[in-house]
């Protein structure tokens, strides 16, 4: 039986059923494992998802070697090339198979390469996998689907490998959208994606495949989606991110700490539905609050935060909601620095708002 980590149920009804992911308070003995990378806790995530579920199958572009990024490693070797195969170079076609699959009592694991080529498979995933259930009026579903797809920057892959999709799938009712900041989150956020009764858009952060390094119990665990972590506490102003901007986050906090500030920094780690109590609850303590992401600021997800904290918080606040996001632009090379959202960039904005 999964050990789970925290007390949770997603708040937000995305389709008929809610998640079943209720999770409960773990040991600190239990947590300790081996320290791996991000890539590394994908993997182990999949080959627990394979082991026990005999209806689980992985599949996408070059997964049957390890995939680009190596996530898929060993797979094919151990449960078969029935269950862990490649497929054509056709996004529309694996997420069109892949609803298929879960339509028929499967748990289908599509990769999509890299989040830039998602969309020619955006009519399959909008337009199919999130209106399945409802269409049919709960008789048929394809709650299945997990669609996994490495996303942002990487540091060097310019305007077709480095974007960041999410706030399209934000928009479509029917679908969770999940983004771990780290190994630990991602193992266990993964798995309660691919166990969930709803179709996840599950983008992983691939700056950090290798780079984000700590230690992931090697047993089988879960996080409750849905539910934002506060992963640090203060008392002047929140800042809310998630995946690798989250670490981006974390060393801004740093930062003002030595101006004397104190940040509460929020990991939202489901976008859709997002929890907005956490939030608003840290906004109502604060009277402050800076959103983070690396996708373009218009119609960036921020936009849908700082609109509903607006709402819900109007009379505590102390400043107008701040974005410090991606440019408005596709995304450059030579120029990536100038259009990610930056230490600098944040630790300036705290100082604007906390001063205003």
């Amino acid at each position: 039986m999964a050990m789970v980590l925290r007390r949770g149920i997603s708040r937000g009804l995305v389709a008929a059923t809610r998640s079943l992911s209720t999770s409960f308070e773990v040991e600190k003995s239990t947590r300790e494992g081996k320290p791996i990378n991000l890539f590394s806790a994908i993997n182990q995530a999949l080959h627990i998802a394979l082991e026990t579920d005999p209806r689980a199958y992985v599949f996408g572009e070059d997964v049957g070697f390890g995939g680009v990024f190596r996530c898929t490693t060993g797979l094919a070797d151990r449960f078969g090339r029935n269950r862990v195969f490649n497929t054509p170079l056709c996004e529309q076609g694996i997420a069109g198979f892949a609803i298929g699959l879960a339509a028929m009592g499967n748990r289908a694991i599509a990769e999509i390469q890299f989040a830039d080529y998602i969309y020619p498979a955006f009519d399959q995933i909008v337009n199919e996998a999130a209106k399945f259930r409802y269409r049919s009026g709960n008789e048929f579903n394809c709650g299945g689907l997990t669609i996994r797809s490495p996303y942002g920057a990487v540091g060097h892959g310019g305007h077709y490998h480095s974007q960041s999709p999410e706030a399209f799938f934000c928009h479509v009712p029917g679908l969770k959208v999940v983004i771990p900041r780290s190994p630990l989150q991602a193992k266990g956020l993964l798995l309660s994606s691919i166990r969930d009764p709803n179709p996840v858009v599950f983008f992983e952060p691939k700056w950090l495949y290798r780079l984000s390094v700590e230690e992931v119990p090697e047993q089988d665990y879960m996080l409750p989606l849905s539910e934002a972590e506060v992963i640090r506490q203060g008392s002047d102003i929140t800042l809310v991110g998630w995946g690798a901007q989250i670490s981006v986050l974390e060393q801004a906090c740093d930062a003002a700490a030595k101006d004397g500030i104190s940040c509460e920094l929020i990991d939202l780690r489901t976008l859709i539905p997002w929890d907005k109590d956490t939030v608003e609850a840290s906004v109502k303590k604060t009277g402050r609050l800076i959103v983070s992401h690396e996708a373009p600021v218009t119609g960036g997800f921020g936009a849908e935060i700082s609109s509903s904290i607006a709402e819900r918080c109007f009379l505590r606040l102390e400043a107008p909601v701040a974005r410090v996001c991606g440019l408005d632009t596709p995304f450059p090379l030579v120029y990536e620095p100038f259009y990610m959202p930056t230490k600098n960039k944040i630790l300036h904005a705290i100082k604007e708002t906390v001063s205003y």
